[in-house]
C-alpha cells in the first residue's frame, strides 16, 4: 500500500479545500496517521472506502482522547553582539504559548477485500466546549454506530448525522463525560448499598445530620416533672 505521505496527496487533490496531514508517531509501534479538517471528513472518508486501490471498507477501531489545553514553552537562539567588541554571544531565549485543548477521534481502518491497513484517521473538535461537532461517519461504515455513540458519551463529541446519538454506557441523566481529563469523580455515593473505606468517608458528607441530643435533666426535676 502506498505511503501515508503518498495517501495524503491523493486525498487533497481527490477532496479540493480539505485539509490533511500526516502525524508522526515516534513510539515503538511508530503507527503514524492522517489528521483531517472535520470540514470534510465524510468526503474523505468516502474517498479511502470506494477507491479500487485502497478499499478501506472496514472500520475496526473508533477511540476518543481528550487534548486539555496546555502552556508550550518554545525556545530560539538569538546572536547578540558584544558591546566590547568581542565575539558575539549566542543566548536562548524563551517564549510561552497557549495551545488551546480540543476533543480528538481516532478511526482504525482496514481492506478485508485487499487485505491490508491499517491506516489511521484522525478527526479533531473545534475545542473542548461550544464547538464539539464533527460529521458522524457512520454512514460510510455502519460499524461506526455503537463506537461513535461510546465516545460521545464518554467525551462529549457530537456526531452530526448519526442517526441514533444516545448515551451508551451511562444512564440518559448523568452529567459530564467521565472520560475527559479535567472530570472530576462526584463524592456522593448514594447509590453504593453498603459503602465502606473511602468510600464510606465520602458518603458520610451527605448522611442526614443526626438529632440533636435532648438537654440533661436533673433526678430532682426530673421527679418534679413526674408528680
Amino acid at each position: 500500500m502506498e505511503t501515508l505521505e503518498q495517501l495524503r496527496d491523493r486525498l487533497l487533490a481527490a477532496v479540493p479545500g480539505a485539509e490533511v496531514s500526516v502525524v508522526s508517531n515516534s513510539s515503538p509501534s511508530a503507527q503514524h496517521s492522517l489528521l483531517v479538517g472535520s470540514a470534510h471528513a465524510r468526503a474523505i472518508a468516502q474517498f479511502l472506502r470506494d477507491d479500487p486501490a485502497l478499499k478501506l471498507d472496514q472500520c475496526s477501531n473508533v477511540t476518543g482522547v481528550d487534548w486539555p489545553e496546555k502552556e508550550i514553552v518554545e525556545t530560539t537562539k538569538i546572536t547578540m553582539p558584544d558591546p566590547a567588541g568581542g565575539a558575539p554571544k549566542t543566548i536562548e531565549q524563551k517564549t510561552k504559548r497557549i495551545q488551546p485543548g480540543c476533543l480528538e477521534v481516532v478511526y482504525h481502518l482496514y481492506s478485508i477485500a485487499l487485505r491490508h491497513g491499517p491506516v489511521v484517521l484522525r478527526v479533531r473538535t473545534g475545542n473542548r466546549t461550544d464547538r464539539v461537532t464533527i460529521p458522524s461517519l457512520m454512514p460510510v461504515w455502519r460499524s461506526c454506530d455503537f463506537q461513535e455513540r461510546e465516545v460521545f458519551d464518554l467525551f462529549g463529541v457530537v456526531f452530526e448525522g448519526h442517526p441514533d446519538l444516545r448515551r451508551i454506557l451511562m444512564w440518559p441523566e448523568f452529567k459530564d463525560h467521565p472520560m475527559r481529563r479535567d472530570y472530576v469523580e462526584p463524592d456522593d455515593y448514594e447509590w453504593e448499598p453498603t459503602p465502606h473505606g473511602a468510600v464510606l468517608e465520602k458518603a458520610k458528607a451527605h448522611y442526614p445530620a443526626p438529632p440533636a441530643p435532648e438537654p440533661a435533666v436533673s433526678a430532682a426535676k426530673a421527679e418534679g416533672l413526674k408528680s
